[in-house]
């Protein structure tokens, strides 16, 4: 057998940060950073393999079964080649989980499979990386372009692939901007929002509402190429995402510190002990901001869309 070789991007949560666990929608861009998994015959041993992708391989053999489906067994070697940063809230786990299912599919059976059941499988797996996970990275790791996701049961989600993309006055000006590696995981500040919400449900369930209609204010802002709509809505999503309490005092200095360059928010989990992540950040200066992110040693690149999922590349 040849060397199969399978790659997906990250992704960017836009809008619906945590909202996305209790039934609301979230819109998330795929990224152009991609991780490459390939995946030979070898007589590699378990010790040799990463426990991730033992558990992996476990979870997509299990799949095949369940599902009465033909399939040979057999050890593997494999590499991957990521340019996804990890544990910077940009989906690194989803992307994983979604181009090893993709390659151990494929290694398993001898074929390609769709994107809806990597998707329904690779899933499986992020919840191994993740406490209460929602299924949004995988997603749109697993789609690409623009996703417009909601769960509202396990058994009921909706994967909408949005049919328009970034329009360019708006793409051309968005940055991601590091704003420090958050020493919390995802799932611990899933936990933390979920410790609020039993505590004071009615406040916190005012929020996850607006987020919700911030998330489709910033559809139609895309779809209508509405500049200052769009930028409110950024405001308006890092507002909600401070009341929830997942923004660091740092990142918010760091925030206030871009405020003559433009506009930002956290995207993804969140963080408050030091840093929150990746910043999503919609500037009106695009060499003065690029000079103050230099001058202070900030790490930051370009945003740029993927519109492509999960493919395979040999």
């Amino acid at each position: 057998m040849k060397t199969i070789v399978y790659s997906a991007p990250a992704k960017i949560i836009l809008s619906g940060e945590h909202a996305v666990v209790y039934g609301k929608p979230g819109l998330i861009a795929a990224l152009d950073l991609r991780i490459k998994f390939s995946i030979w015959k070898s007589r590699a041993t378990k010790k040799d393999i990463d426990p991730n992708v033992v558990t992996m391989a476990k979870i997509v053999k299990d799949y095949l079964k369940k599902n009465n489906i033909r399939f040979t067994d057999g050890e593997f070697g494999y590499e991957i080649v990521s340019d996804i940063p990890v544990k910077q809230r940009l989906g690194s786990s989803g992307a994983f989980s979604v181009v090893g299912v993709a390659s151990l599919l494929d290694f398993y059976t001898g074929r390609e499979w769709s994107k809806e059941t990597i998707n329904n499988v690779a899933y499986l797996m992020e919840k191994v990386f993740h406490i209460n996970a929602s299924g949004v990275d995988p997603s749109t790791s697993c789609f690409g372009g623009l996703v417009y996701y909601r769960k509202e049961f396990e058994f009921l989600k909706t994967i909408s692939s949005m049919n328009f993309k970034i329009p360019k006055i708006i793409d051309d000006n968005l940055y991601i901007i590091d704003s420090g590696n958050p020493q919390e995981k995802t799932g611990e500040m899933v936990q933390m929002v979920g410790k609020k919400y039993n505590k004071n449900p009615a406040l916190i369930e005012n929020v996850l509402n607006d987020i919700e209609k911030t998330t489709k204010r910033m559809a139609v802002s895309i779809i209508k190429k509405d500049v200052q709509f769009f930028a409110q809505c950024v405001i308006d999503n890092q507002i909600l995402l401070d009341m929830l309490g997942v923004v660091s005092k740092s990142t918010k200095n760091l925030l206030k510190q871009l405020e003559p360059f433009g506009v930002g928010k956290v995207t993804g989990g969140g963080g408050v002990k030091t840093g929150s992540g990746y910043l999503l950040f919609f500037t009106k200066n695009k060499k003065g901001l690029e000079k103050f992110l230099q001058d202070n040693k900030i790490k930051y690149f370009k945003f740029c869309q993927s519109y492509t999922g999960v493919k395979k590349e040999s």
